[in-house]
């Protein structure tokens, strides 16, 4: 650990790290990989023409690089007109899902958006219903904990990274005296608002690590006190451009589909050693309702929460939820998001339920990491 964080120090303090964050920062690093292989296929041209003349092998092996490097050169500049500069068509409103789309394919159909349209801004009845929403889901008495929250809306281009164009945001504030339930209670109330985005059309992506925190503070003026608030995450908000940075579609079409299969997510024991059968009688009647938790975003996609399945009598009992990592912060929101799109699909069943936390002083079996649990009230358990 202590090696761990001697490099890290010494990566911060290095001129290369000061360089990297300042492009982050300033929106050129989503531009730098394309560019990088650009000029490395034109330097491996030079060398492959310079070393050797006349050989077949060594004249294709040119052009492949040369093709290569004008292509990545064309899509860099491309991008950078595009999307940097803004430079591109008027995009229309992304039409809205259909509003019969069961919850379940609602969910599975969500993904993060990293670019929006910079010159569009919401609606103003869509910029009602968001913050309809966001009243609602923040209301004391249907949190979990007892310490409140908040979700402020900034409109303003906070500094983000990989995020592009995005200029509407949902800051989640918890109190500055760190406590579990209330950042759970981010997690489970943002994804609940980000829910009802999807449904309305709105694209939105949860940023953690990848927020400015001195710019976030900077716009949310006198609604920020240092001494009572922290910030817990942002979440971008908007319409979905077409126009995105080569890398950040990369990131998109193969990090995003990454994901733990059910078997290590899900378990029939406190020890997270026996993977819960789903298919099996009575816990088939949960149906999609792990597969929506499967995809529930989280920090780097870590996936870090866990669920324990109690059942007595051949009746499901409660579903116990814990990280399986230490994190104070992204492993508790995680977990939030969990119980949010635990909820909505449970909802979706018509399977009535609550979630309460137990008092480890009298209950026995729980999970290390415990956080809260989802009892079911349902008297029929078919």
């Amino acid at each position: 650990i202590t090696s761990v964080v001697f490099i890290t120090e010494v990566m911060a303090d290095s001129r290369l790290w000061r360089l990297k964050v300042s492009l982050q920062y300033t929106g050129w690093l989503q531009y730098l990989p394309t560019a990088s292989v650009a000029l490395a296929c034109f330097l491996g041209a030079a060398l492959v023409r310079a070393a050797t003349t006349g050989y077949l092998p060594s004249v294709l092996l040119f052009r492949v690089l040369i093709s290569l490097g004008c292509i990545s050169l064309f899509a860099c500049v491309f991008d950078v007109f595009t999307i940097k500069f803004g430079l591109h068509p008027s995009e229309r409103i992304p039409p809205p899902p259909d509003h019969l789309l069961a919850a379940f394919d609602l969910l599975l159909s969500r993904r993060s958006c990293r670019s929006f349209q910079r010159s569009r801004n919401l609606t103003a009845a869509h910029h009602a219903e968001l913050m309809q929403s966001v009243h609602l889901q923040t209301d004391p008495a249907g949190l979990i904990g007892e310490r409140p929250i908040r979700l402020e809306y900034v409109a303003a281009p906070l500094t983000v990274w990989p995020v592009v164009g995005a200029h509407e945001f949902l800051v989640a504030i918890a109190p500055a005296e760190y406590n579990r339930l209330a950042t759970i209670d981010v997690g489970r109330c943002l994804q609940h608002v980000v829910i009802r985005a999807t449904r309305m059309g709105l694209a939105t992506c949860w940023i953690g690590p990848g927020a400015d925190h001195d710019s976030v503070v900077r716009h949310l003026g006198d609604r920020f006190n240092a001494d009572n608030d922290h910030i817990i995450c942002v979440c971008a908000v908007g319409y979905a451009s077409r126009f995105c940075p080569l890398v950040v579609r990369f990131m998109q079409n193969v990090v995003q589909h990454r994901r733990l299969p059910l078997s290590r997510l899900f378990f029939a024991d406190p020890d997270l050693q026996e993977p819960l059968d789903v298919t099996a009688h009575p816990l088939d009647r949960f149906g999609r309702c792990y597969e929506v938790c499967r995809w529930s975003p989280s920090s780097f996609n870590a996936q870090p929460t866990r669920c324990v399945a109690v059942v007595q009598n051949n009746r499901v009992e409660r579903f116990d939820f814990c990280s399986a990592t230490t994190s104070r912060f992204y492993a508790a929101v995680a977990l939030g998001i969990w119980c949010a799109n635990w909820e909505a699909g449970c909802e979706e069943l018509g399977v009535r339920g609550h979630f309460t936390v137990l008092n480890l002083k009298q209950v026995e079996g729980v999970p290390r990491g415990y956080d809260v649990s989802w009892v079911v009230e349902s008297d029929k358990q078919e």
